[in-house]
């Protein structure tokens, strides 16, 4: 570790550099599959989602920004290299299955909550250790997970819905 004025000990801010670099990983894979849907998506709605996988993969971007940063901060090392991130995501590679529309919103959905759930149990983890700043910090990403979520299944539903008649029936 790197010497820092930072006043977390020592203990605390290596057992958090390793929570941040766990996280690290599946932010560096969840950016990746992301980008992947993006670039591959098919479809009539080609455009609509094209648009969309791009926007949340953005906004991963500034999560694993984030994560990155922190760990730094800390005095530690931002392990994203391509081998970590290979051997340590939780997030694995999107199925090549189907990129046709819907069926890759669906999946791009649920990579999106396996990340959620693995923040969200990140913001624990590093309220147990000591770092309300860390635990700060991974859940104002569990926010920005959840909003990006919901437009992905809120898209979803308005898909699949889309062929029913709006409105109540007339008596």
């Amino acid at each position: 570790m790197y010497s820092t004025r930072n006043d977390i000990s020592e203990s605390t801010r290596s057992k958090v550099i390793e929570l941040l670099n766990e996280r690290l990983a599946d932010s560096i894979a969840l950016f990746n599959s992301l980008k992947h849907a993006h670039w591959n998506v098919r479809g009539p709605s080609f455009v609509e989602h094209h648009e969309l996988f791009d926007s949340i993969a953005t906004e991963a971007a500034t999560w694993s920004d984030d994560v990155a940063e922190r760990a730094v901060q800390l005095g530690g090392v931002a392990d994203g290299n391509l081998e970590r991130v290979a051997k340590h995501a939780k997030i694995r590679a999107l199925s090549e299955k189907s990129f046709i529309g819907l069926e890759l919103v669906a999946a791009v959905a649920d990579h999106l909550a396996s990340y959620g759930k693995n923040i969200r149990g990140a913001i624990d983890r590093a309220d147990d250790i000591g770092d309300k700043d860390t635990a700060d910090l991974f859940t104002g990403i569990s926010r920005a997970v959840d909003k990006q979520l919901w437009f992905l299944e809120v898209h979803l539903e308005t898909k699949q819905h889309s062929s029913k008649p709006q409105g109540k029936k007339k008596k």
